[in-house]
């Protein structure tokens, strides 16, 4: 039984382990799934992208997450908290995102779970966390709205110029303990 940092009804989150680098690599490697990223990842590529994130949750403390959905046991896919250096007026910040397998679309997983890692960290007390996506991408956006994020603005993603198809962003956030729009 895998040892979760936090759990929802259905979701339970953990760090990455090596069994994870099969479930995860095919979720990556999904031409569909893969849609408003630059392109699938390989195998090699998962793993350092698995990598990366057992370094940032030691570092701090949250990473984007292995999630299990916890009545079959399967991973589903990644959601969770990131920390993001590129270039932007915004930056550094704490961002949330996500990617599921197929198989899990359009059954609230994302949502469900987006909530839970807001609620982490509000835990960590992470005073603001934003949310990019795509402006093409609408199941994200949507996501976005439906845990209380607010539409910030759009941008031109500095680590997407050479896929112009995918650059221009819409960036949502939340400020915790705020009600004021900033």
């Amino acid at each position: 039984m895998p040892q979760y940092l936090f759990s929802t009804p259905r979701l339970g989150f953990r760090t990455w382990q090596p069994f994870d680098l099969d479930d995860f690599a095919a979720i990556n490697a999904d031409r569909e799934v893969m849609r408003y990223f630059q392109k699938p990842l390989s195998r090699e590529e998962t793993q350092a992208m698995i990598d990366r994130m057992l370094r940032m949750y030691e570092e701090k403390g949250y990473c984007y997450f292995a999630v299990d959905h916890l009545e079959s046991k399967e991973l589903i896919g990644t959601i969770g908290l990131g920390w993001k250096t590129f270039e932007a007026d915004f930056t550094p910040c704490v961002d949330i995102g996500w990617r599921l397998g197929k198989k899990w679309w359009n059954k609230g997983l994302t949502t469900e779970g987006a909530s839970a890692c807001l609620d982490f960290a509000k835990q960590l007390q992470i005073p603001e966390v934003v949310s990019m996506a795509s402006v093409g991408n609408g199941a994200s956006i949507q996501v976005m709205r439906k845990i209380g994020m607010a539409y910030w603005k759009d941008f031109e993603h500095s680590e997407l110029r050479d896929f112009p198809h995918i650059q221009q962003c819409s960036l949502y956030r939340i400020i915790f303990g705020s009600t004021e729009e900033r």
